[in-house]
């Protein structure tokens, strides 16, 4: 379950990138690199799987992902259909951690950038109005030149650190085996239950996409994710659930159906287990925030 290590190259008079991405499948797998990451996600909505974390993800969102720590945006699959006016829209900048020097996160007045960098480390999702803040600073971003390029990042990062309504994505005790060769399972079992999650996966379906027996692959999948595979699904559903919850179109017994839950009292253990809220909750504290304009 080995992610792929890809090569940033970033322009050779400049020390770290800025790119736009208006197409849904860029990077479109389970990687990791040594540059920091802070993306947003102008427009576009899917899944999100940060270390051990999985998470819908909508257009607005920011997200800090620290060296090494493994990640993958799935868009929706309406993104990838012809003819349609999903458009994917993204500012995605990478950088190493080190690339101002040695020492300056060591100064006294960059305490905020290295606490930040460090929380990175497990991933960060930026809350509140200050994704705003943070968008308008990627955009101008994407345009500047010289010492402001440096100046615009230190801001957004400061604006982060700063800012205290912010999650941690991926757990403390998440731990990626880097030496393991089957780098291409993880792709294989995150693309297949992304795919079938609204039906009941059979432990012998998705072994047989993992390549691995049905009596090894529950104690595989849970030595490499810390987590079950049935928790992993699970958290899948509540995703889509988060989704359609904030789209606000259909009552929550539908819902919950149609993300894949066999019965209304299970959807809610589940939901408010992984959210930490009801689902009537989540949508409410959503749809006051969004009115509120935060």
């Amino acid at each position: 379950m080995k992610p792929q290590l890809l090569k940033v190259i970033p322009n050779v008079s400049q020390s770290f990138s800025v790119r736009r991405d208006t197409v849904p499948y860029v990077n479109n797998h389970w990687h990791y690199h040594p540059e920091v990451e802070l993306i947003y996600f102008k427009e576009g909505a899917g899944t999100q799987f940060i270390g051990d974390s999985v998470q819908h993800f909508q257009s607005g969102d920011v997200v800090l992902v620290g060296s090494y720590l493994p990640h993958y945006w799935r868009f929706d699959d309406v993104y990838f259909k012809d003819n349609v006016t999903a458009t994917a829209d993204v500012i995605v900048v990478h950088f190493n951690a080190d690339f101002w020097g040695d020492m300056f996160l060591n100064l006294p007045e960059t305490t905020l950038l290295k606490s930040t960098l460090e929380n990175a480390k497990r991933g960060i999702q930026v809350k509140g109005k200050v994704k705003s803040h943070i968008a308008g600073i990627l955009n101008s971003l994407l345009h500047a030149e010289g010492l402001n390029r440096i100046i615009l990042l230190m801001e957004a990062l400061a604006a982060i650190g700063q800012h205290s309504k912010y999650n941690h994505l991926s757990s403390m005790v998440f731990h990626h085996n880097f030496e393991d060769t089957d780098k291409d399972k993880i792709n294989a079992i995150y693309e297949y239950s992304l795919a079938n999650y609204k039906s009941q996966i059979k432990l012998n379906e998705i072994a047989e996409v993992a390549n691995v027996s049905p009596n090894s692959f529950c104690r595989y999948f849970k030595s490499k994710t810390r987590k079950t595979y049935t928790q992993f699904i699970n958290e899948i559903r509540v995703g889509n659930a988060c989704k359609l919850l904030i789209e606000n179109r259909i009552n929550v017994k539908q819902i919950c159906y149609e993300s894949g839950f066999n019965n209304f009292a299970s959807f809610h253990k589940f939901f408010k287990s992984i959210t930490g809220k009801s689902p009537l909750s989540y949508q409410k504290e959503f749809l006051m925030e969004n009115n509120h304009g935060n």
